[in-house]
């Protein structure tokens, strides 16, 4: 998730764009001449440090090129207005245009150094702990706690990073979660009414998925509940951090103190379960007996924890599910390979002798005329006729005719993939590790998903020293955005990159990624230690919701990005139920 953040002063002079470089901030007495009038010293105090940053920076720090904006606000206008639409690209496309992928802007408060470029991106992730340090607005650190998982730093966090991701391995998953994510999937998909508010469904899953996970809780009315006061909490994370003046930072420090008065007696009755010799299996267990520096975590440090561990598994994850079901319902022939193998009439002009299709089955035909009709998917690819390679581009008719006698070679790639694993276990039998790795094309949708839909955006992160890139000094202290989304959204990395492709995921395709040029899930000593139960979870869930149901959208929605990735009407869908047992 994109994290956005206003910082106020309500009290002093907020500070100049420019002048935040020095992180300076000019202080006012009563003392000031008295045949100076108020905009006169005003102007002095901006004109004069102007002057000397100039020469500073040409001496001492060549910045990278770019626009500080309007005076106090910068570019921060300009940014969420372009956020608020389905289109956000305009906003970084046009100063990559003019200045490069590596540009210098002033955005929410600080003059910040923008990234769109996958090798700067790569080196902001891998030197975390370094040359940069995490950034966070101080609602969302509030919020969170100090001792969550996002705000840790130096030792403590690579402990902890990495307790975490052995209970969510994939050999953790396949052997114990797998079962648990496959039960609770049916049993939510099980109580769905004929319409839906999908983005709502899908956060009912997630949530009681990740309560599983920490402790060993089942759905019930204290599990939904603490849900609810859970969205009261999220809210908060993107506003202004003063309860006196935004109702919503309000009501989520409020609900917050309910979250943690709730866990924090789920943790006292688990100690007093280990007392008596008795203990679960799961991540509070081992936080009970963990220990640092030589004692066992408190109470509060556990809370912290599992309230930034209920956000990483919670709010992203659903939205992966929304979106991926949301961009294939908008791709029918995507729909159809990941559901069954439904007849897909396209065409292609044979130019050469043999011809391959890729996606289909295989077969051998000979007589006079034309076949009327071909199952196949829309990468179509023909070999050229000095074997050097395939063609890239074939002209599409609108009915795929092949002439009778000649051979065609019909690639199996996933067409039947959830209904044969369907039809293979029955309605009843759960899902296996197995299953999970016969899914590829549900691999490409939730690929291409991430990569569109980019739920995490980029990530903040603040200078340690100066630090040299591409020929410029970035100074200490300063704060710089690795986007990734304007990596994933590059034709420069991803041919026709703002369409929704699955197929260019596929093995066959010949399409590699370079080095931080795919990067959903961060990266570095901060990669996401969810990113593969975030799959399976996903995988499950589409797996189950096809083989179930047939949908169609209830109503128009569109798809914005502030402040955090998601549908404007929550994705409602009137759903249609395929068989009678689940």
């Amino acid at each position: 998730m994109l994290l956005l953040y206003i910082p106020l002063f309500p009290f002093s002079l907020p500070m100049h764009p420019i002048l935040s470089s020095f992180k300076y901030y000019p202080h006012f007495t009563r003392n000031y001449p008295s045949n100076m009038d108020y905009y006169t010293l005003l102007t002095l105090i901006i004109i004069l440090p102007l002057s000397f940053l100039h020469f500073y920076r040409r001496r001492n720090h060549l910045l990278p090129p770019g626009n500080y904006g309007l005076p106090l606000i910068g570019e921060t206008l300009q940014l969420i207005s372009a956020y608020k639409t389905e289109n956000p690209e305009p906003f970084t496309d046009e100063r990559v245009a003019r200045f490069g992928p590596v540009f210098t802007t002033h955005i929410f408060g600080e003059a910040t150094i923008f990234s769109a470029d996958p090798d700067v991106n790569r080196y902001i992730l891998q030197n975390e702990g370094k040359l940069f340090e995490c950034s966070y607005p101080g609602s969302i650190s509030n919020l969170l706690g100090k001792h969550s998982l996002l705000l840790m730093t130096g030792s403590l966090h690579k402990r902890m990073h990495s307790f975490t991701m052995s209970f969510v391995n994939s050999s953790i998953i396949r052997d114990h979660l797998l079962v648990d994510i496959d039960r609770l999937v049916r049993f939510f998909l099980g109580s769905w009414p004929d319409r839906v508010l999908l983005m709502e469904e899908a956060k009912k899953i997630t949530f009681a998925l990740t309560m599983k996970q920490l402790m060993s809780l089942d759905p019930c009315d204290w599990t939904e509940s603490l849900r609810k006061e859970y969205l009261l909490v999220i809210e908060g994370f993107f506003s202004i951090p003063l309860p006196f003046f935004s109702t919503a930072y309000n009501r989520a420090i409020k609900a917050r103190t309910k979250v943690a008065e709730a866990l924090t007696l789920v943790v006292r009755e688990r100690r007093k379960e280990i007392e008596q010799g008795e203990s679960k299996d799961d991540i509070l267990g081992a936080l009970l007996k963990e220990e640092v520096e030589g004692g066992r975590l408190s109470d509060e440090v556990i809370v912290d924890f599992l309230v930034s561990l209920l956000v990483a598994g919670y709010e992203t994850t659903s939205t992966l599910m929304t979106l991926a079901v949301k961009f294939v319902t908008e791709t029918p022939l995507a729909l159809a390979q990941l559901k069954r193998s439904r007849p897909v009439t396209c065409g292609i002009r044979v130019t050469s002798i043999t011809w391959e299709v890729v996606h289909g089955g295989r077969g051998q035909a000979y007589g006079t005329g034309y076949h009327d009709k071909l199952a196949v998917e829309p990468t179509l690819k023909a070999p050229k006729a000095d074997g050097t390679g395939y063609h890239d581009k074939l002209a599409v008719e609108p009915t795929l005719k092949a002439p009778i006698g000649v051979e065609l070679t019909l690639k199996a790639s996933g067409v039947t993939e959830q209904e044969n694993i369907k039809a293979r276990k029955g309605d009843k039998e759960a899902l296996v590790w197995a299953d999970y790795k016969s899914m590829p094309f549900t691999q490409c949708v939730i690929n291409e998903t991430l990569r569109v839909s980019n739920i995490i955006g980029g990530i903040f992160r603040r200078t340690t020293s100066d630090i040299q890139i591409r020929g410029y000094t970035i100074p200490k202290g300063w704060k710089v955005f690795a986007s990734f989304r304007a990596v994933h959204m590059d034709d420069q990395h991803f041919k026709d990159a703002r369409s929704f492709n699955p197929w260019r995921w596929q093995s066959d395709t010949g399409t590699t990624c370079s080095p931080g040029v795919f990067s959903p899930f961060g990266g570095g000593p901060r990669l996401c230690p969810g990113y593969e139960i975030a799959r399976v979870s996903v995988c499950v869930f589409l797996h189950h919701l096809v083989t179930i149901y047939s949908w169609q959208a209830a109503e128009e929605d569109k798809l914005l990005f502030f402040p955090t990735t998601r549908t404007q009407k929550r994705m409602p869908i009137n759903v249609q139920r395929l068989v009678a047992n689940m």
